[in-house]
């Protein structure tokens, strides 16, 4: 009777592959989420951009485990910061910086540095601050580029669902996910009202405005298929991008909020204005997301109520 062959030292045995990724080497070790091969060109400018957020989503996803012991304070009612928005940008600034140094950077936690008078970094480390603090798994991290006033690329990474926002002016907007890779994203085709799912953002404690917004509010839940309300800016661009959402409306936004997500919904194809229908302009009192056929009656519900 043959006997079976020697089984070879474990040290002999190939790397064995993750599920998704490419066999692990000895001693290597990730700084952040799979690099994926792209199936869409990306710009040594994005490619910057997707790394420095893999780096400071490894931080997050840490925190985001820890999430009962974490420092939190707050900056007014209603509004947090945690240890973790601070780190996660430190990590972002340190990142960008090492490659574009000549760049200025605006940061919602560390305020801004100026650069050379054209380009400017828009980073929000941690959008979606209230849900992380309360361990609801929907947070992001957000990065757009600003060139002579004019954003030119934009990043939005979601940590725990691993999926991956981008694009660049020109060349259109992309997901990469575990998934798929380089998908091409497309506003939704809906021009009517009752089928439309609209995302929007409600104003907490602190903030003004309340009775004006919740008349809004009223219209359009009359007049559309329902009303989402998540809690992270950018990932509402994004979703509106991504055909998930058919429109997103919200007061009071901050540049580092909308600066990424509004270069993604511009290159699926949809439009950015006031919800007048007036041009947005970066940190104006309100934004309006939407595909083109759906935009005039998103206008004409928010203008009346």
């Amino acid at each position: 009777m043959a006997l079976p062959p020697p089984k070879r030292p474990s040290s002999d045995r190939p790397p064995m592959a993750r599920v998704g990724r490419a066999p692990m080497q000895p001693g290597r070790e990730r700084s952040g989420p799979p690099e994926r091969r792209s199936l869409a060109v990306r710009s040594a400018t994005i490619t910057v951009m997707i790394r420095a957020a893999f780096a400071a989503a490894k931080g997050l996803k840490r925190d985001f485990g820890e999430v009962e012991n974490l420092q939190v304070s707050e900056k007014g009612p209603g509004d947090f910061v945690s240890r973790a928005d601070i780190m996660a940008e430190r990590v972002l600034r340190k990142e960008l910086e090492r490659t574009r140094p000549e760049y200025g950077f605006l940061g919602e936690e560390g305020g801004e540095t100026k650069g050379d008078g054209r380009n400017r970094w828009i980073v929000d480390p941690l959008d979606g601050t209230n849900n992380f603090i309360h361990g609801v798994p929907h947070f992001n991290i957000s990065i757009g580029l600003e060139r002579d006033g004019e954003i030119i690329a934009g990043v939005v990474y979601q940590p725990i669902s691993d999926e991956l926002f981008w694009a660049e002016k020109g060349n259109g907007a992309f997901i990469d996910t575990p998934n798929a890779r380089s998908r091409r994203l497309r506003v939704s085709g809906r021009k009517d009202p009752a089928r439309a799912l609209v995302a929007t953002g409600i104003p907490h404690i602190g903030k003004e405005g309340h009775a004006a917004y919740f008349a809004k509010l009223a219209a359009v839940t009359e007049r559309t298929a329902g009303i989402r309300r998540w809690g992270a800016g950018a990932l509402d661009l994004a979703f509106v991008a991504a055909g998930r959402y058919d429109a997103f409306f919200e007061f009071g936004l901050a540049p580092w909020d909308v600066a990424a997500g509004l270069l993604l919904v511009r290159e699926a194809g949809g439009v950015i204005s006031d919800i007048a229908g007036k041009p947005y302009e970066l940190g104006g009192p309100s934004l309006l997301a939407s595909n083109f056929g759906l935009r005039d009656s998103m206008v004409e519900i928010l203008s009346k109520a």
